[in-house]
């Protein structure tokens, strides 16, 4: 259960961006992800659901 939140530190490794690239990316919307305290957090889940639809967006073919 603890491997379903993930922080933007773990999102950013996940996705092989710069802490700073994912921070932009979830302050403006396009990650999907919430505040908890002031820290960002993302549910495994929905983070398989972006890269999918991210996927399909681009014209490739889903896993």
């Amino acid at each position: 259960m603890a491997d379903d939140i993930m922080t933007l530190k773990e999102v950013a490794g996940y996705l092989k961006l710069a802490e700073k690239t994912a921070y932009r990316l979830a302050a403006d919307g396009k990650l999907p992800g919430f505040k908890v305290g002031g820290s960002w957090r993302f549910r495994r889940e929905d983070m398989e659901r972006w890269i999918a639809d991210k996927k399909k967006e681009a014209g490739g073919q889903q896993d």
